[in-house]
């Protein structure tokens, strides 16, 4: 069955539509975060709706951010429907499309609900101080005796109670009331924020109802597929036009001549037929001559060669340097050296990238409908690359079917554009399995040379890391520079970088031409694992507790400044509550393993979330690894917004950076990925996942912060230090299925 997803609603559309239905009240936000209330009579709205009630009593919310499986379309509403006093139940969610009115809309780096918390919060508020201000009107009664309570408005010595819907007329009247008279709700009387609500989405998803990119239905669309050179940064001479042409259900067959941007258009081939089915059986019988140049010579044992080359030299960045980190490992007591590595992998997501787009020649606008975490990047590289004016791109945001930071990027939108431009038809351009593998922005590889030294009190004394990481060559300011990628830039404020004394942290970096993009928790995935694994080899070095280690390291200040134009304040007080609290949950030190199985304990600071973990293990004597239970604390703010989703996305990212931390890796030769589908890339299945996941979340007086990534860095790390308490063997390089675990 075909189901067509009609264009989600534009701001001037979904405001005439309420007006259609009669009276309506709507508040809005201006891109500055000014509130507005605002009538129902377009004309008269500048700013985008936020929030609508007709007078029927119907509350309808705008999502503005992307939901990508985070949960997001479910809990900023939340946010509305507590503030507004309107029952969960009543409310009616609708996916925003790209608007400048709405601000930020972009998915990525657990931001979401930190930018949105406060002033969603606000913006409620004032919808219900206007509602009640209109009761107190129509009632001629002080607004100071009314209240807002389930949908409706009560007067509390009379007990008069008035619906919103027949409040809508009078309050939309109504100027927007002083910032200083309205009121948000004490937490204390929450009635939504911290209980568990299910997804939005949820029946539609699990009913297979029309939701994602890679299910719009267009009228007379055609279907595309796009060709690119395994080699990074190759390009087409010719391919076999005629035949692919000739072919049942082919409409058309060409090169696009793409650009030098490794994440942006690349150049390639496209087919244009009547159907995917078409357009991917026709995609089996394309040649192509291409031109695969320099990048056909990079693999991924040359890169290893090169990293162990560079470690014999310094570094040809310094990124931090506190005394004399040498001279301070030389003397020490105890020296520890170890060499950790890990490999580019994909993100691989569910739904493969897909983008539709119609391209309309006559008034020279370009209309999209895409699952994008990032929709005004999104428009920003459509227009740069095409010439096209922003005004002129509409951008409808699909739900997102996985994303983990790769639809962050927009290479897949332009593309469409590329193909809709010469095609007079809606198309659907949609990637297969192979190219989503083959041709992502993968997570950076990565190489650390570490020293680290010990002194006669078990104390560290001395920290040295040399990371070898990977980066692009890119114009910048009219130079020719080398830009490493998205989770390669190492900052000199890393862990333990503020807290030794003795501190030497390098850089160098390995010029490719393989497209890299953000990964879940970027730089943190790795960086965690490397840093808090050799913690504690420090820690078993120096004979010492690896909790006690860890609390010594942390120190007694309640906070560690930022450094430079990267660094970010470190609340030590609030990390070590987290490992506290993560010891006495997980009953750390309290229970005597037997061989081949063991306690692991590892902590990290990312996306403003402090989050410690233990994982506990058993490794047979052939080396088969079973994680048996972790134990997570979390201290992400004040209020967990939804505890349903907030669990779900922890208990997620377990998982998520358990299948990262056994499975995946991509490996390169003659300047391409070698792996093409799940039966060469393996990720990790449901009968492997840990059996316990305790989930603790800390109340603090912190602002709300986000849950999507901060949870998966901790987890490697915890559970290689498991391993190495059960075994004895220490895993330094990834996946973790390349690492013999057998012991007798």
């Amino acid at each position: 069955m075909t189901t067509t997803l009609p264009p989600s609603p534009s701001r001037r559309n979904f405001l005439r539509q309420g007006a259609l239905g009669g009276s309506a009240l709507v508040i809005g936000m201006y891109a500055d975060g000014v509130l507005a209330a605002v009538s129902a009579r377009p004309e008269e709205f500048a700013p985008n709706a936020f929030i609508r009630i007709d007078s029927t009593g119907k509350v309808t919310l705008v999502s503005k951010q992307p939901e990508i499986g985070q949960g997001i379309k479910t809990s900023l509403p939340m946010v509305l429907a507590e503030e507004l006093e309107v029952p969960w139940r009543d409310v009616h969610i609708v996916q925003g499309d790209l608007n400048p009115a709405y601000g930020s809309q972009g998915a990525g780096g657990s931001t979401s609900t930190p930018t949105n918390y406060e002033p969603f919060h606000k913006l409620g508020a004032t919808a219900r101080t206007i509602l009640v201000q209109a009761a107190a009107q129509t009632w001629n009664v002080s607004p100071a005796d009314c209240h807002a309570d389930n949908g409706a408005v009560v007067h509390a010595a009379s007990g008069r109670r008035l619906p919103y819907g027949k409040l809508v007329a009078t309050a939309a009247r109504l100027p927007v009331p002083d910032a200083a008279q309205v009121k948000v709700k004490n937490p204390a009387d929450y009635k939504l924020l911290g209980t568990r609500i299910g997804g939005v989405d949820n029946l539609a998803v699990v009913t297979g109802k029309p939701l994602f990119g890679i299910d719009v239905q267009l009228p007379g669309m055609l279907y595309a597929v796009y060709a690119k050179c395994p080699v990074f940064g190759g390009k087409p001479k010719s391919f076999n036009e005629a035949e692919i042409k000739a072919l049942p259900g082919v409409k058309d067959a060409f090169i696009v001549e793409g650009t030098s941007n490794l994440n942006g258009l690349v150049p390639g081939v496209a087919i244009v037929a009547t159907s995917t089915w078409a357009a991917f059986r026709a995609r089996k019988q394309l040649k192509v001559e291409w031109d695969e140049g320099a990048g056909a010579a990079h693999s991924w044992a040359g890169f290893s060669a090169a990293a162990q080359a560079a470690a014999r030299q310094p570094g040809t960045t310094t990124l931090r340097q506190d005394g004399d980190a040498n001279k301070a490992i030389a003397g020490a007591a105890k020296q520890v050296e170890a060499a950790y590595r890990y490999p580019f992998i994909s993100h691989a997501s569910m739904e493969p990238q897909n983008c539709t787009a119609w391209f309309k020649p006559a008034s020279g606008t370009v209309e999209l409908w895409a699952p994008t975490q990032n929709p005004g990047a999104g428009q920003a590289l459509v227009a740069s690359t095409f010439g096209i004016p922003k005004d002129n791109i509409t951008l409808h945001i699909t739900r997102s079917g996985g994303g983990f930071g790769r639809r962050l990027s927009s290479d897949f939108i332009v593309e469409a554009v590329a193909v809709a431009q010469k095609v007079a038809a809606p198309v659907k351009l949609t990637w297969t399995r192979e190219d989503d593998l083959q041709h992502d922005h993968f997570r950076a590889g990565g190489f650390h040379f570490l020293r680290g030294g010990i002194d006669g009190q078990g104390k560290l004394v001395g920290w040295h890391n040399l990371f070898v990481t990977f980066a692009n060559r890119v114009e910048r300011e009219g130079k020719s520079v080398l830009q490493p990628g998205s989770g390669g830039s190492l900052s000199g404020d890393e862990f333990p970088g503020r807290w030794v004394t003795n501190c030497l942290l390098e850089q160098t970096a390995l010029e490719c031409s393989i497209p890299m993009g953000p990964w879940r928790a970027p730089g943190s995935n790795v960086f965690a694992w490397v840093f808090h694994s050799f913690i504690d080899e420090l820690a078993h070095a120096a004979g010492r507790d690896p909790l006690e280690f860890r609390l010594e390291l942390l120190g007694d200040k309640d906070m560690v400044p930022g450094t430079g134009e990267r660094g970010v304040p470190y609340n030590v007080a609030r990390m070590k509550h987290v490992l506290q609290e993560v010891a006495e949950k997980s009953g750390w030190g309290k229970r005597k393993f037997p061989r081949g199985q063991g306690q692991g304990i590892a902590f990290h600071f990312s996306h403003r979330g402090y989050i410690a973990e233990v994982a506990e293990v058993t490794v047979s004597r052939d080396g088969k690894l079973k994680v048996d239970r972790v134990v997570v604390v979390t201290d992400i703010g004040a209020q967990i917004v939804n505890l349903s989703g907030a669990e779900n996305q922890v208990q997620g990212s377990v998982i998520d950076g358990l299948s990262t931390l056994m499975y995946p890796e991509l490996n390169i030769e003659n300047g391409r990925v070698v792996q093409s589908n799940f039966h060469e890339y393996k990720l990790l299945r449901m009968a492997e996942t840990p059996p316990q996941i305790d989930v603790h979340f800390l109340k603090t007086d912190y602002p709300v912060t986000g849950l999507g990534e901060p949870a998966l860095p901790p987890l490697a790390p915890a559970v290689c230090n498991a391993i190495f308490a059960a075994t004895g063997k220490r895993v330094r390089e990834l996946p973790l299925s390349k690492v013999d675990l057998s012991w007798s």
